[in-house]
Parts: structure tokens; C-alpha cells; sequence
């Protein structure tokens, strides 16, 4: 099993996580992997720790397909990846109708035909076969002038080739995913597939069906809230914080992909308290209806021999990469490396 970090979001100072993907690296984590929602974007911040690392790896998980063309997330891509050594890992979601129309101000619809035609374009910009053209229907390149009102295409647009050339012309791409069609996406067009809340023993059960297509080699890395303490009462309380949020605040009321994803691994009617307790304010009591045994299963929490113990439900799973979240200290660092990679 191979190990990363995930640092999240980028909010404001001091959250520079330098000195812990520094040390990530000098332990010999494999993968640095950064966030964005709707403040901080995650290639900035992973320019800035690819500029003071050497051979750590650089992930988005993940970059937002609708804040950014294909062609212009190709172009970050290929950039990082050109001045780190050939070290970036694309990880793209569509996110959900909230934030895509609400703070990108594009239409949300169709999102599996939509990231099928975006990777499609990614690929076709590295590998630089031919000038890149897409019949749409979501991102047609070269645009026609169909494609608005009369008169506010000029029709001059032609098709083109980066006049960069990769230093690597199939740079990885994982699928943010949550829903049982998307994770199929992703084991048919993707490298790998990046979960952020998975119960690694139910995986199979829930799963099973949208992995099965999946090729040799396909990475699943999931993020994990990892808290080392002798208090546990204390490391399921934070480990509740995001859970309540995204189950809460990070969709509609009647369209949130996180609180379905809850209801797929059993907990339905939990996840709809938790949502209507946090959508009326109430959120210190979202937060505690969030059940201990959901906070638990997908996290690692607790003194190191309860870490060492729950490691084993992972290593069963079909999870080929562990992402820690939460640790930025060295010595606890050393000590996950030690219990995963012994």
C-alpha cells in the first residue's frame, strides 16, 4: 500500500504545510495532494511545495473541472509538471450544482458526459498528436458560432496545438467520485479514483459493481482523517467536524451528493438529521448526531496500537494508496510510515 498526504484547502496564514511535505518527503511519502472548493485554488499551493521539494509526488484532489476549461487545466498540468520533473497527478470533479453554477456561474448538467469530454481533451493536448478539435457537446473546440447569440462568436477560432511540449504526454488522471456511475467513469477512463469518505470494509459491497471494469494498475486513494491521541472520544469529535459539513453545507437540500454517498454506506437516516440540524444553524448538534461508528470507519483514530489494529481493515480493502489528513508533525508521520510501510 502507498502513502500520502492530503493538506486540503489552502486558507490563509500560517497554513503553509511546507514543513510537513518536507517531512512527508524525507519519510518517503509518496504523494502531496492539495484541495479547492471556493477560495483557495489547489494548483497555486502545489506549485509552491513543488518548488521546495525534489522528488515527492504533486496531486489535486481535486482540481474543479468548472473552474477551468480542459485546455486550461491541460496547460497547468503540463506546466507543473514540466518544472517538477514529471511529478503531477490530475485529479478533476465536477463538484455539485451549488458551487458550479452558484460561484462558477456554468451550467451544472450532465456531469459524466461532461468529464468524459474534458479528459478526453486533456489527453488529447499532451499528447500533441494533432491540433485539438471537439464536437462538443460541452466544451466544442474550435467554438461555432452556433454556440451563442448571433454575432458574439467571431468565427475565427482554429484549431490548435500547444506549443509546449510535455515532458510526459500521459500525465495520470483521477476522478474525484462519489456516486456508483461516476466511480464506473472513473474505473473505465481514468488512472484512479480518489474517495474522500470510505468505509474501506464496505468498499466491495457498495462498489463492487462500478470497480469491477477497472485496468491493472488502477490506483484508489483515499483520503483519511488520521488523528494519533489516547483520548478517543476527543479524535471522533474532530473527526465529525467535515463529516457534519459536507453531509450539512455542501450541497442542496435536495441534491447533495456527500449525504448520499452516507445513506450508500448505511447511515441514511443519520445523514438526513445531521442535514437538517446543520441547515437550520444548529450545528454543534449536527456535529454530535454524526455517528461515532460512521466518524470511525472512515478514519484512523486513537492511540497507535488502535491505528495499528485498524490499518488491517484497509490493507483488505481494494484501497492501494493511503492519503493522511490531519497529521502535519514529523514524529507521527514517521510513525503511520512505520505502521503501513513496517
Amino acid at each position: 500500500m502507498r502513502l500520502g498526504i492530503n493538506v486540503g484547502y489552502w486558507q490563509r496564514d500560517p497554513e503553509d504545510a511546507t514543513e510537513t511535505v518536507l517531512a512527508a518527503e524525507r519519510l518517503g511519502y509518496d504523494h502531496v495532494y492539495t484541495a479547492e472548493a471556493y477560495g483557495s485554488d489547489a494548483f497555486t499551493t502545489l506549485t509552491w511545495y513543488a518548488a521546495r521539494t525534489s522528488r515527492i509526488k504533486l496531486g489535486t484532489a481535486v482540481a474543479q473541472m468548472s473552474a477551468r476549461t480542459p485546455a486550461a487545466t491541460a496547460m497547468h498540468a503540463l506546466t507543473l509538471d514540466a518544472l517538477s520533473g514529471g511529478r503531477v497527478t490530475l485529479g478533476i470533479g465536477a463538484s455539485g450544482p451549488q458551487v458550479v453554477e452558484g460561484w462558477y456561474g456554468v451550467p451544472f448538467a450532465r456531469p459524466l458526459e461532461r468529464t468524459r469530454e474534458y479528459v478526453r481533451i486533456l489527453r488529447d493536448v499532451w499528447r500533441r498528436a494533432e491540433p485539438v478539435t471537439s464536437a462538443g457537446p460541452h466544451y466544442p473546440l474550435p467554438l461555432p458560432s452556433s454556440a451563442y447569440a448571433p454575432g458574439r462568436v467571431t468565427g475565427l477560432g482554429k484549431p490548435l496545438k500547444s506549443i509546449v511540449h510535455p515532458v510526459r504526454p500521459d500525465i495520470p488522471v483521477y476522478l474525484g467520485a462519489e456516486g456508483p456511475k461516476n466511480i464506473a467513469l472513473a474505473a473505465e477512463i481514468a488512472d484512479g479514483w480518489l474517495p474522500l469518505f470510505v468505509d474501506p470494509a464496505k468498499i466491495e459491497t457498495v462498489f463492487g459493481a462500478s470497480l469491477a471494469g477497472r485496468r491493472a494498475g488502477f490506483d484508489i486513494a483515499a483520503t483519511v482523517t488520521t488523528i494519533v491521541t489516547d483520548d478517543l472520544a476527543a479524535a471522533l469529535e474532530f473527526a465529525k467536524l467535515p463529516l457534519a459539513f459536507y453531509i450539512g453545507g455542501m450541497g442542496a437540500r435536495d441534491r447533495n451528493f456527500h449525504l448520499d454517498l452516507i445513506a450508500r454506506l448505511g447511515y441514511a437516516e443519520e445523514a438526513a438529521r445531521v442535514q437538517e440540524l446543520f441547515l437550520a444553524g444548529r450545528r454543534d448538534e449536527a456535529i454530535r448526531a454524526v455517528p461515532d461508528e460512521l466518524a470511525d470507519s472512515i478514519s484512523l483514530l486513537g492511540p497507535i496500537g488502535r491505528i495499528r489494529e485498524r490499518l488491517q481493515v484497509w490493507r483488505d480493502s481494494p484501497v492501494t494508496t493511503l492519503l493522511i489528513a490531519g497529521v502535519k508533525d514529523e514524529p507521527t508521520l514517521k510513525a503511520i510510515r512505520d505502521l503501513v510501510q513496517p
